[in-house]
């Protein structure tokens, strides 16, 4: 389990808007979490960004360093997930499952987890946040190469 205390963003699309608010207030409470950006959408204005734009936003700032990890949500998980995955240096995934979770950490090292507020229920999605946070990637893992595969690549057409 993660000994270290996470810089976190969590962001949402209108569809996610209720999970996110949920979520916020756990990542709040929560021991590991040095820190918690909202990244939206507002209450007061939860029409006013796509999930594009806000998982571009989020995955800019973990491609920057300026947070360790962030939480997405939208109706499905996938918009968020395809959105985060176009900024160089970033992985983002969808999970439902707690397996899923903890292999796109210990596997794939993402640094972005992408829920669906209309397809888990709301007790799920506050499990697997919980427990994504719990797990560390090992870079002395053989899971190690496997990744370093995917930033060669990327790197190569980063401008």
């Amino acid at each position: 389990m993660a000994s270290k205390r996470w810089r976190m963003a969590i962001g949402s699309d209108v569809a996610g808007l209720a999970y996110k608010e949920m979520i916020l207030a756990d990542l709040q409470d929560d021991d590991r979490v040095e820190s918690v950006r909202d990244l939206g959408v507002p209450a007061s204005d939860p029409e006013s960004e796509s999930y594009g734009q806000v998982g571009i936003r989020l995955a800019e700032l973990v491609a920057a360093g300026e947070i360790d990890r962030g939480v997405l949500i939208c109706g499905t998980g996938i918009g968020m997930a395809i959105s985060a995955n176009k900024v160089p240096g970033v992985r983002a995934t969808v999970a439902h499952d707690s397996f899923s979770a903890e292999r796109s950490i210990l596997s794939n090292n993402c640094q972005v987890l992408a829920l669906g507020q209309r397809v888990i229920g709301p007790e799920l999605a506050r499990r697997l946040v919980k427990e994504w946070l719990g797990y560390e990637f090992d870079s002395s893992s053989p899971s190690n190469e496997k990744v370093v595969v995917i930033t060669r690549y990327e790197e190569r057409f980063a401008s």
